[in-house]
């Protein structure tokens, strides 16, 4: 019975996989913090830049501009979302011409709610402005392939978004729940969250020609989306081009053709920089042993496992765990080594 079950399973995997699904599943947020402001005319906010996080905006009541350094300054209103993917410093503020005070001299004026939220009351006294601000990591290597490719900022304007109805009724309860913050409203609002944002980038999947293209093109093809999953859910397994073409029913050069045309980077390579995104993460986060993590990742010794790694990102796997060096700096060399393909 086991056996005809796991049939029944992968057959049903197979013809059901949404590798696009599985990219926006990785979406899962940690949030550093979470912020409700009430800002009353003139007022003006200059977010710093941050280390490998996405800032989100909802306006609540109200409305304010929003500036992303290389984008047009636009109007945000009630119930209108924004995402700033690229940990770019920008700007809030009631009107464009008020000078703006960086977020860190107000942070003596922060309430503090926990560790993770707080509430900012701010302005000249004029007409008022509700805001619900977060800062998101993402951890997971498909999440950070996919942020890599989003723009400088992606706006949901809720008066014309196709799932206005649904929208406005999560912004309401995640208003709600910022206004009295009850037992468990942070983890309400953290869901909410997760699932605008995913929101947000979904309606940018389906409306900007630029996510049509390169690694999210290569997700929504049917034999390259699946070739790409069982690449990353199976990190171990010794794939070659033969056997991922094998996998898909394609013969190995058209195989190898297509991957290099969509994706941008030969299959093996891509497999490489996949399993090393994935020693980043797993370095950083769980206390595995090198050697643990070479069989994790289909090395045949620990040895193996440290040539590539040095030689993929420029520094050991050794170097990291000791010197604590963790995720911005070895992201860079990731970033760098990405780019020379």
């Amino acid at each position: 019975m086991s056996g005809i079950l796991s049939s029944m399973t992968n057959n049903a995997t197979s013809t059901t996989a949404d590798p696009l699904g599985e990219a926006l599943h990785s979406l899962r947020m940690s949030g550093t913090l979470y912020c409700r402001s009430e800002l009353s005319a003139p007022w003006a906010l200059k977010l710093p830049v941050g280390k490998d996080c996405l800032s989100f905006h909802v306006v609540i009541s109200g409305e304010c501009w929003l500036e992303v350094e290389g984008t047009d300054p636009f109007r945000l209103l009630p119930m209108d979302l924004a995402l700033v993917p690229h940990s770019d410093g920008h700007r809030l503020s009631s009107e464009l011409d008020v000078p703006a005070l960086p977020l860190e001299e107000l942070k003596r004026r922060f309430e503090k709610v926990s560790d993770s939220y707080c509430i900012l009351r701010y302005g000249g006294g004029g007409s008022a402005t509700r805001l619900i601000c977060g800062e998101f990591n993402f951890d997971h290597p498909a999440a950070r392939n996919l942020l890599e490719l989003l723009p400088r900022v992606i706006r949901v304007e809720a008066s014309s978004s196709p799932q206005m109805d649904w929208m406005q009724s999560a912004l309401r309860l995640m208003a709600a729940e910022a206004s009295e913050l009850r037992p468990g409203g942070e983890t309400v609002i953290t869901r909410l969250a997760d699932i605008l944002v995913i929101q947000a980038i979904r309606s940018w999947i389906q409306e900007d020609s630029a996510a049509q293209t390169g690694w999210l093109g290569a997700l929504r093809d049917m034999q390259m989306g699946h070739a790409i999953m069982l690449i990353h859910r199976d990190p171990d397994h010794a794939w070659t081009v033969a056997s991922l073409a094998n996998e898909v029913a394609m013969s190995r050069s058209a195989f190898a053709a297509r991957f290099t045309e969509l994706v941008g980077e030969p299959a093996m390579r891509y497999i490489a920089r996949w399993r090393m995104h994935l020693a980043l993460t797993w370095l950083n986060e769980d206390r595995v042993t090198l050697a643990e993590l070479s069989s994790r990742l289909g090395y045949q010794s620990e040895a193996a496992f440290s040539r590539a790694f040095k030689r993929f990102n420029g520094i050991s796997p050794g170097a990291i765990r000791r010197n604590g060096e963790g995720t911005s700096d070895t992201r860079t060399l990731v970033s760098a080594s990405n780019n020379s393909t």
